[in-house]
């Protein structure tokens, strides 16, 4: 038995393609420990026959629908649901449990004991799976599909030949898998200096019989010594690079993985990086792409004249083009007694040498550090900044960044640093006197996440938290945890470090420094967030259950399964040519059951529902009014001149608000200034001490051209701060301790994820019949596809339909309409050549040599700026048919008795020549003509053969009212002889049969008589 779902008390979105089973239930031990941060909610996959066992999961790499659901839909009579449909299912359940229990994985030390920390690389938002190499001297990784909620350890089954040689440096040889990188489809190790790739179903790898295949050996006559990933994918592809040494220093191999298939190629194209920057030697250290600019960035070191020293060089991989950006100086500059120092070329330097470990590019604010025992940060590649709070002591081992404006930097030493992106200072969380007091409070609480003795494995953000993976040990036992690194709360602990003593009333009272500029901060006038976020989000309600018990069965399960398949179906079927009276995908899913929804109702109401399941219809619907959380969202897409607007307020610690309106200052810092700008309008406010600003975002309508609908979008951000905040004001909120007065937007700039352009099918039947003052549909009419009439102007309109917010509005945009294609049967549609459209279309037709082969024209004069074809706009004049003797529709042949019908396959596309958007909207839709002309030849042969065949009828019924009638007479005259001739056989046979016996009758009595007599 599960528990009831209609008892949920709020309304669940459906953003998984999974069948929510049971609401979760809350542990025991919620209510006996205050440890409420070891509590979390675990989801596990379940078969349908495996529905309700506990502590039991199973894993799917097979996501085809089953059709175990339709034999229960077959029962469900007199439900709003449609008999003739066939209602799949998924083949697993998504089971949620609340548990305090944990996630401890028994793991053995020698493992991670001693062992450094090491990077965790993965394409962000596209990896389904995270790895991470780097346990000493074992062929294993640790693999995980749950953001290491839970893992496995898995060992690799790799040749490990060694390739070393005279040109292959190595100094020793070892088992541990160095690098990892897993994208969407393929999994990267580097183990010595050997590349290996795994592409397939992930099941595969804890299969040790098969692995060993599924891992294949990439440049094998290669030396790497390093992997370095691409965190974004871009042009329908992921990206890794490896470095090489021996034989090719100074090149570069640029992977590209694209639907699970890899390929390299080696860089630079014209020659080693050596040759290009006219040097003896050189060697690249590390390398950045730049996802969709074709742009790499490379940390090279040079020895030339037997003087070594660092450079950033940027590479065009389009051009084949080398420039060096900047020479990374020797020495450390002298910075002391500061938080940042501008390199200019004028400071002084110590005695401390600088050593270029690695680089960090953010696509989203073009915010590039360089890394080692310093930190280097520029916004332009050129100019630089250094970051004095770092030591020169310490060396950085890697970067781990939220790209929502943090930064964690781990050291050699496994220290932990933090930085917000856009300011300058740099804090200490571990070792530090915050991490000292949290650590204490999370022993005297008996934490399970914490121990005496920790290691730590690994560090990366997820839903911009910090995570840090450690291993544990405690009373001869080891344990593998993931937790939260209270970044917050360790800045709070160490700001609360700052206080003193003042007297109050004749005592001593600590009084602690706040350096916050304000007492509080809130957004509001937040806009809804779908329209920038273009998040599509369904409510998807359980069924109701007509049991006295209120508990779900597999029955009801199965029911639920079932719609929401359904309605995924009908989310997918959604993006049709020809738009729908209602814009909304469960439009048709009920539009032919509203009228009977109350007597559905009834039958819930009085236990009467089939099969013990009421599936009430207002459940099922799309969201489009989603409510903000008073907080930004994640990231917002801008179309072309579209803007994002939100009020903040503060309130000033004292005085008047007049006096703290000079303190309470609000700035931006803007990735790409040129494509996006930002204001900061002061708002009369009426309470004390508050300051009111309305904050506005803007696409400037510079830096895009057009694009298809969720693709090939611009990377930039906004930084909102305010004045003085930096690391210094915080607020308990539901979600946990926050940081305020830095809020970072990643903001897309392009044609945004749901829009698309439809046929507006009611409009123009509902304006040509107007303008035409009749409409003739098809003899046998489609309602999906109504016909227009040959001879009549034909006005198309369009609508821009907007799939996440529900929005539907005339497209108002120029756009080139094209037939592309067409047939005079659905079965007969063929696709036309790029000549044949250019000569069905072009109004350059009608210009000497004519091909007399268009199949349409306009009183329109506006052309493309070749000439080539027709601007239209929902102003334009309509659209007149020729169908011109060398056109596919001219002379068609009919089908039946009824006139001539063709289907044109018509493209409608505003690239080019609308500017009033980013989206590059393209459709394709059949339109269907009837009442084709006849070509001359035709129209006579059939005049001709219809005359003859009416002239032979005319001619046979003149000739049968003359002759009717001699025929009537000579019928007659037939049918008298022929009874003369049958009455005349008739009495001859008659006489004769008469007189036969009557010569009978003589005869016998002649015989009785003599035998009388002789007697």
């Amino acid at each position: 038995m599960f528990p009831p779902g209609s008892v949920w008390p709020r309304v669940r979105v459906l953003r998984v393609f999974w069948a929510l089973l049971a609401v979760p239930l809350a542990s025991s031990r919620v209510w006996e420990s205050d440890d409420f941060q070891d509590c979390t909610w675990k989801v596990v996959l379940n078969k349908f026959d495996r529905v309700g066992d506990t502590h039991m999961s199973d894993r799917f790499y097979d996501q085809e629908p089953v059709d175990t659901v339709d034999s229960v839909f077959s029962m469900l009579v007199d439900s709003p649901i449609d008999p003739q449909e066939k209602y799949l299912g998924f083949p697993y359940y998504l089971k949620i449990n609340y548990s305090c229990e944990g996630q401890l994985f028994d793991l053995t030390p020698q493992y991670f004991v001693n062992a450094s920390s090491r990077p965790l690389w993965y394409t962000l938002d596209q990896s389904p799976v995270l790895i991470l190499g780097g346990i000493p001297n074992e062929k294993a990784i640790l693999l995980s599909d749950t953001n290491f909620e839970t893992f496995s350890l898995v060992e690799l089954s790799i040749d490990s030949c060694w390739v070393d040689s005279f040109y292959c440096p190595q100094a020793d040889f070892s088992a541990t898998i160095y690098d990892a990188i897993s994208t969407e489809s393929t999994l990267f190790i580097r183990q010595n200096q050997l590349v290996y790739y795994f592409t397939g179903t992930y099941a595969t790898l804890y299969d040790r019989s098969h692995s060993s295949g599924s891992w294949v050996r990439v440049l094998a006559t290669e030396c790497i010594k390093r992997l370095c990933p691409v965190l974004f994918h871009s042009n329908g592809s992921e990206y890794v690079m490896a470095l090489p040494t021996g034989k090719h220093e100074g090149y570069l191999h640029f992977g590209t993985i694209t639907d699970g298939r890899v390929s390299f190629e080696m860089l630079p194209k014209g020659g080693s990086l050596c040759k290009h920057m006219f040097v003896g030697n050189c060697s690249i250290t590390w390398a950045e792409y730049l996802s969709g600019e074709y742009i790499l960035l490379l940390l090279v070191e040079v020895e030339d004249f037997n003087t070594k020293s660092f450079r950033v060089v940027r590479y065009n991989m389009s051009s084949d083009v080398t420039e060096v950006l900047y020479i990374i100086p020797d020495f450390i500059p002298d910075a002391e007694g500061m938080e940042f120092l501008m390199m200019v070329g004028a400071e002084m330097y110590t005695s401390s040498p600088m050593v270029p470990k690695g680089l960090f590019f953010n696509t989203y604010n073009n915010l590039l550090f360089i890394w080692g025992n310093f930190l280097l940060q520029s916004y332009n590649a050129e100019n630089y900044t250094y970051l004095a709070g770092f030591p020169k002591e310490l060396s950085i081992k890697y970067l781990v960044n939220s790209f929502g404006g943090d930064i964690a930097v781990i050291t050699e030493t496994e220290e932990i640093w933090y930085l917000l992106e856009g300011d300058y200072r740099v804090y200490q969380l571990f070792p530090s006197r915050g991490w000292s007091i949290h650590f204490s409070l999370q022993m005297l609480q008996q934490s399970s996440l914490y121990a005496a003795n920790e290691t730590t494995v690994t560090f990366f953000y997820e839903d911009r938290e910090l995570y840090q993976l450690v291993y544990l040990m405690g009373h001869g036992q080891g344990r593998l945890v993931k937790r939260l690194v209270p970044v917050e709360k360790l800045l709070l602990y160490q700001q609360q470090s700052h206080y003193h003593l003042e007297r109050q009333g004749g005592h001593p009272v600590l009084s602690f420094t706040n350096q916050c500029p304000f007492t509080m901060l809130s957004l509001a006038n937040l806009p809804n967030p779908q329209a920038y976020t273009r998040e599509e989000r369904y409510l998807a309600r359980p069924p109701h259950i007509l049991e006295r018990s209120g508990f779900h069965s597999k029955k009801s399960l199965a029911v639920y399964q079932g719609l929401l398949y359904y309605l995924l179906w009908l989310h997918s079927k959604y993006n049709k040519p020809y738009a729908d009276p209602v814009h909304d995908p469960t439009w048709r899913w009920w539009k032919n059951k509203k009228q009977d929804q109350d007597y559905y109702l009834y039958l819930e109401r009085n236990w009467l529902s089939a099969g013990g399941v009421h599936i009430d219809m207002a459940s099922y619907e799309k969201i489009y009014n989603l409510k903000s959380e008073y907080q930004l969202p994640q990231f917002i897409f801008l179309d072309k001149g579209n803007s994002y607007e939100f009020s903040l307020k503060m309130r000033s610690k004292e005085g008047s608000a007049f006096q703290e309106q000079s303190k309470l200052a609000v700035g931006f810092g803007l990735a790409d200034p040129h494509c996006i700008e930002a204001f900061a309008k002061q708002e009369a406010t009426v309470l004390r001490n508050l300051v009111q600003f309305l904050i506005t975002l803007r696409d400037k309508k510079l830096c895009y051209d057009q694009g298809i609908s969720g693709h090939h979008l611009m990377k930039t951000s906004v930084m909102v701060k305010v004045r003085g905040s930096s690391g210094h004001c915080f607020q308990s909120t539901h979600f946990g301790l926050r940081m305020q007065g830095n809020m970072m937007l990643p903001v897309f700039i392009g044609c945004p994820p749901g829009k698309r352009l439809a046929f507006d099918i009611t409009y123009t039947l509902e304006y040509n019949r107007l303008l035409n003052k009749q409409y003739f549909d098809c003899a046998h009419p489609d309602p999906e596809m109504p016909c227009f009439l040959f001879r009549d102007v034909f006005y198309p309109f369009f609508l821009i339909q907007d799939l996440v917010t529900g929005d539907s509005g005339s497209f108002k945009g120029r756009y080139v309409l094209k037939v592309v294609g067409g047939g005079p049967t659905l079965d007969s549609l063929r696709d036309y050549s790029e000549e044949e459209i250019y000569r069905f279309n072009s109004p350059l037709e009608t210009v000497p040599p004519r091909t007399k082969s268009r199949i349409w024209t306009t009183k329109t004069t506006e052309t493309t700026e070749d000439g080539a074809f027709h601007i239209m706009s929902p102003q334009s004049f309509g659209i007149e048919w020729l169908c011109l003797e060398n056109s596919p529709c001219y002379d068609t042949v009919p089908q039946s008795i009824f006139s001539p019908e063709f289907f044109f396959k018509v493209l409608v596309s505003n690239r080019g020549v609308d500017s009033s958007t980013y989206c590059d909207y393209q459709l394709v839709f059949l339109l269907h003509i009837h009442g084709l002309p006849l070509s001359f030849r035709r129209a006579l042969q059939i005049a001709i053969w219809s005359a003859s065949v009416f002239v032979g009828l005319v001619t046979l019924y003149i000739a049968l009212c003359l002759l009717w009638p001699l025929l009537v007479k000579a019928w007659d005259m037939f049918l008298w002889k022929m009874n003369a001739v049958v009455t005349s056989e008739s009495y001859y046979s008659y006489t004769t049969a008469t007189k036969s016996s009557s010569s009978s009758s003589g005869a016998k009595g002649h015989h009785q008589q003599q035998g009388h007599l002789q007697s």
